[in-house]
């Protein structure tokens, strides 16, 4: 589990993040959501020590993120990032490869290897492997970045808006990816999330942020609800159900 105790960060005299606690269940994908500037690419960086807090602590079962080696944290917990510019020109299978960095230090084994192959036939990258990254879509990039978390064989995955700038299709793909990796391997995925119709449909648990602080948490059925959208969002969303799904009609 990850615990996230008064945690707070600033930035000049601009709390971006306050006083936040939060307690990220384990095996569920837990979604991030609410309005630019809630504070959530931010709480993610924090957590996985990518950006120091100014106050508070993180613990990831029972250990101090602030107080774990470089490399053990690695072994860990991975992120991705919503920015993903690697100058080099690299194949899809040298990126996925960059994920064993944390064991081996770039010096690869065949145990290395076989964890870069797993995580290639995991994302169906098989045909593409030798390609270049700029040789790729937009889609296509990002199951590479995702493959490369998943060779890094971490328990906790924190993904930073990862359907930015992707079509509705792979934007589909990727988020039914996620939910393989927690419900296949076991994995712990929390995920900064703009639509919310994606966090309803494929998350288990919700933090809605606004101004830095958590305004609600919970399931599905106790977050995905005209008023608590309300208050996170500052609009009327109404609700439907369809196929058991709870999507939020925003869009008029």
């Amino acid at each position: 589990m990850v615990e996230v105790r008064s945690v707070s960060k600033k930035y000049g005299q601009k709390k971006v993040v306050e006083n936040v606690s939060v307690k990220i269940p384990k095996g569920k994908i837990t979604s991030f959501i609410g309005p630019n500037g809630a504070g959530k690419s931010t709480l993610l960086s924090m957590i996985s020590r990518l950006i120091a807090m100014d106050e508070g602590d993180i613990y990831i079962d029972g250990q101090e993120v602030g107080k774990c080696k470089s490399n053990d944290l690695a072994k860990k917990i991975s992120i991705l990032k919503q920015s993903n510019h690697i100058n080099l020109r690299l194949t899809v299978r040298e990126l996925v490869s960059f994920g064993r960095f944390p064991y081996s230090q770039g010096r690869l084994t065949e145990e290395d290897w076989k964890h870069v192959d797993e995580a290639i036939r995991y994302m169906e990258l098989h045909d593409m492997q030798d390609k270049y990254l700029d040789q790729l879509s937009g889609g296509q990039k990002q199951r590479a970045y995702i493959a490369m978390v998943i060779a890094q064989d971490t328990e906790y995955i924190l993904l930073d808006e990862p359907l930015n700038n992707l079509d509705m299709k792979h934007s589909v793909q990727i988020m039914k990816i996620v939910r393989r990796l927690v419900d296949e391997l076991g994995k712990t995925v929390v995920i900064v999330i703009h639509d919310i119709n994606f966090a309803s449909c494929y998350s288990d648990y919700i933090v809605a942020l606004k101004d830095g602080k958590i305004v609600r948490e919970g399931t599905i059925e106790e977050i995905i609800t005209s008023p608590v959208l309300k208050e996170v969002y500052d609009m009327d969303i109404p609700i439907q159900h369809i196929d058991d799904n709870k999507i939020c009609i925003y869009f008029s």
